[in-house]
Order: C-alpha cells, then sequence, then structure tokens
C-alpha cells in the first residue's frame, strides 16, 4: 500500500519526465507479467542472450534468469537496445556458489512450474502447453542445448515444431516464438497473468529512479520533508 511520502516521491520525479514517457510507462505496466519467465543456461555468445532479453523485454516479461556456470554474461548494449534497464535480471554463478540447480530451487519456492524446451518429438506441443500455473521457461546453449539437471527437473518439454532441414531454431527465434504464442492464450485468457496494483507501483518507481537523473538526490529532499 502506497504511504503519502511514497505519493509525494511519485509527484517529484514525474515533474521531470515527459508525458509522453509517463504514457509509454503506463502503457508498459498494463502488459507487463511476471505469469511467465524466461531462464537462459550458460549461452556462450552474449549476442544471443541480449537478443532474448530484447524479445522478452518487448513481449512484457519482467523476469530475466541466467545460469552463468560456465561464462559471465555481459549484456551487448548495440542488441539489447536499452532492455536491460527495463527488466529484472537475476543471475546464477559459481562466485556466489549457485548453479542450474540453484535457480530451479529459486523458481519453484516462487511457484514456477519448470519448463524446458526439446526437439523431442514426444514433447507437448506448444499450443498445448498449460499457462494456468507460472511458469518458467528454460532455453540452453548454442552448441550442446540444455543440461541433463534442466531436463530431468523439468515438469514439461515443449516441443517447438520444424519442418525444414536445420536442426534448430536461432535462440533468439525460438523464444519469440515459444513467448508469443503463450502470452497470446494468456492475454486471450481469464487467468490473472497482469501485475497487481503494489508490483505495478514498485515497478513504476523502480524505472523512474532509472529515467530521472540524479533521482536519489530528488529523493532524499523529499524524505527530509
Amino acid at each position: 500500500m502506497e504511504t503519502e511520502q511514497d505519493i509525494r516521491l511519485q509527484e517529484a520525479l514525474e515533474a521531470f519526465i515527459t508525458p509522453n514517457k509517463l504514457r509509454l510507462i503506463e502503457q508498459a505496466l498494463e502488459h507487463r507479467t511476471r505469469h511467465l519467465v524466461v531462464a537462459l543456461e550458460n549461452i556462450h555468445k552474449p549476442h544471443n542472450a541480449s537478443a532474448v532479453l530484447r524479445t522478452i523485454e518487448c513481449l512484457g516479461i519482467q523476469e530475466y534468469f541466467i545460469i552463468e556456470s560456465q561464462k559471465q554474461y555481459r549484456v551487448s548494449p548495440h542488441v539489447a537496445k536499452g532492455a536491460a534497464k527495463w527488466v529484472d535480471i537475476h543471475r546464477f554463478n559459481v562466485q556466489k556458489g549457485e548453479d542450474t540447480q540453484s535457480c530451479i530451487e529459486v523458481l519453484r519456492q516462487r511457484g514456477y512450474k519448470i519448463a524446458c524446451t526439446s526437439p523431442r518429438p514426444e514433447g507437448i506441443p506448444l499450443e498445448e502447453v498449460p499457462v494456468e500455473e507460472k511458469l518458467a521457461v528454460f532455453f540452453g546453449n548454442e552448441l550442446y542445448g540444455l543440461s541433463e539437471t534442466v531436463m530431468e527437473e523439468a515438469d514439461l518439454h515443449i516441443h517447438v515444431p520444424m519442418w525444414g532441414f536445420t536442426e534448430s531454431y536461432n535462440l533468439s527465434v525460438s523464444a519469440s516464438i515459444v513467448f508469443y504464442q503463450l502470452l497470446s492464450r494468456l492475454r486471450g485468457s481469464k487467468i490473472p497473468w497482469q501485475l497487481s496494483a503494489e508490483e505495478k507501483a514498485e515497478l513504476r518507481m523502480q524505472w523512474y529512479r532509472k529515467i530521472v537523473t540524479r533521482a536519489e538526490v530528488i529523493e532524499k529532499q523529499v524524505l527530509k520533508n
């Protein structure tokens, strides 16, 4: 619940944001979701991971989980086009003593079912994937795909159909196909996929602080009064 101080801070920061940007923020908040999240495991090429980041931000997905047990991911600015500014990135790496299993455990604690994309024809067709419960979709690296840990832990395997000769889609293309399909079904349903009022308020302030130059100075002034 927003306090009077929260409201004053919001109004103070809004004074430094253009009406058009404020409109875009409200529009984005209406379409934002945490019902679906993406998880990438040990992606070798940073531009591929950044392309996925850009895609999921455009589609309205707020959370991005990346497993770096083999290689640290650095955002490629020319590919991501600023997408990293608007989403929440969660990193799991050896420096923190974390790995794929750690990521899966965190997601399960937050109520997510684990799904993995798979070339196996016995997987669930994309159009039949259940979306009633929160779902975390894992994608593997360009050479070897997903680890056995994900394949064994997954609650369901998603089969993305291909009708050509090439073995697999590009990583960002695969993510685009999967999330566009799942989100289209969600948005056409009565499932409560949108952010709560409290989540919107928190995310709105998070974005305001990133947009406004020296937002921390303004915040200190408001807190003094």
